[in-house]
């Protein structure tokens, strides 16, 4: 089966971006430390961006990260000074692709299908992820939080997408790899695609996404042709 949506949403943190590619850099600053520093980074961010939709105090997703960070160098007793935290930032902002992202985002654009970064990034830092990652030109327009000035699975994030491409959601394919994210996109009503890359289970939220693969990869087989 082939499926023709309008257009393509990617999640970016993730999705595109691998945000625990910081794993690396965090061991050598801390030694012994850099994996549980890379997890615990990446729930805190995505902790703080829920209590602050919920509670209408935003911040850019930039700054959320900074703050994130700061908190785990308290938590696990790190020595994280101003050089330490910039060094940490500056790998973020050019975060690694996961290895056949370039490639199959090169097959989907080749489709003729629309394909748009719908995510918590501010633009800025998405810009330069983008570039980073050499995919530069490959997307129509960066559906960011920063518009709304809330964060998923806020449904005023997800509206960006049909207003943008001027469809209902059902029309668009929404694809991530955060199961939390998937859920939020499925109920709001797009198609979507969980990239379930570590084989996790699914959430217990009483919905499941509607198609599941483990690469993007998939995401292609499922639409070209």
């Amino acid at each position: 089966m082939i499926l023709t949506p309008k257009a393509i949403c990617f999640d970016a943190y993730g999705t595109l971006f691998d945000v625990h590619s910081v794993g690396q850099l965090a061991e050598s600053l801390f030694p012994g430390k850099g994996k549980a520093l890379s997890q615990l980074w990446r729930d805190k961010q995505v902790e703080y961006t829920r209590l602050r939709s919920m509670s209408g105090r935003y911040k850019p997703f930039w700054e959320i990260t900074v703050d994130a960070l700061n908190y785990c160098g308290a938590a696990l007793g790190l020595d994280l000074g101003a050089a330490q935290r910039d060094a940490l930032m500056a790998q973020y902002a050019r975060l690694s692709a996961f290895p056949e992202n370039l490639q199959a985002l090169q097959r989907l654009q080749a489709s003729g299908l629309p394909l748009a970064i719908h995510t918590n990034g501010n633009p800025e830092m998405i810009a330069q992820a983008v570039e980073s990652a050499g995919m530069s030109g490959m997307f129509s327009t960066v559906l960011s939080a920063d518009r709304v000035r809330r964060y998923k699975v806020d449904a005023s994030v997800y509206q960006l997408a049909p207003d943008f491409f001027n469809c209902q959601a059902s029309e668009l394919l929404f694809v991530s790899s955060n199961g939390w994210d998937v859920c939020g996109a499925t109920w709001f009503g797009f198609k979507t695609f969980w990239v379930n890359r570590s084989g996790a289970p699914a959430e217990c939220l009483d919905v499941l996404p509607s198609y599941i693969g483990s690469s993007l990869d998939d995401v292609v087989s499922l639409v070209c042709k």
